[in-house]
């Protein structure tokens, strides 16, 4: 808590040079996670709604899917993938929530707002694709293409926006897995006791 002579500590310091790049960041970060919380709400709802329309149709007696019994693999795919579509939608609508209504203090940027916002980012990534697959999985299930390239083409727009989406995603993943297997090592080397102490042999008579 040392003071220099106008009577300012290293951190008030700090939070006076900083309050422009804060002030950005908070903007950033509200426009982000609105942006993004209405994304998560659209795959929620059109996950929801896929639910409730299973393809097919449903047995006017016993109310169970028709492809159910026919397809079962392949409408037990569907089905996962809709469950897990809606829950990380939600989940990504949650955190990006959270981040929202928090303070953005400038202390939370050194881990809180940084660590929710790439939960949110990998929640909404895993529900879009569960999204597609899930459309996939529809295709597969009602349309029966005969011609190998007629479905070659077909599944392959199909998985087209997954492969955009991680491609675009793929460098800001790529450097949070890095500095997150970095601490992990930094971690585990500040807990072994020989890169605490020291390695001390024995000597020898």
């Amino acid at each position: 808590m040392h003071r220099n002579k106008d009577n300012h500590t290293a951190k008030d310091l700090f939070d006076q040079q900083h309050k422009d790049q804060l002030t950005k960041a908070q903007k950033w970060v509200k426009e982000t996670s609105q942006s993004s919380s209405t994304v998560a709400v659209l795959v929620a709802t059109v996950v929801f709604a896929a639910a409730y329309t299973a393809p097919g149709g449903f047995h006017a007696q016993s109310g169970r899917p028709v492809l159910l019994t026919t397809e079962k693999p392949q409408y037990l795919f569907f089905t996962i993938m809709d469950i897990a579509g809606l829950a990380s939608s939600l989940t990504s609508l949650v955190v990006f929530l959270s981040v929202l209504t928090s303070s953005l203090e400038l202390q939370e940027f050194s881990n809180r707002i940084p660590r929710n916002i790439s939960i949110g980012f990998t929640s909404l990534f895993f529900s879009v694709t569960a999204t597609m697959f899930t459309f996939t999985a529809t295709i597969f299930l009602l349309v029966r293409l005969e011609k190998t390239w007629t479905a070659t083409l077909t599944y392959a727009a199909a998985f087209l926006p997954i492969s955009i989406f991680a491609l675009f995603q793929f460098p800001l993943y790529y450097e949070f897995f890095e500095a997150a297997v970095k601490s992990i090592l930094d971690f585990i080397k500040t807990m072994l006791p020989t890169c605490r102490t020291g390695f001390m042999p024995n000597n020898i008579n």
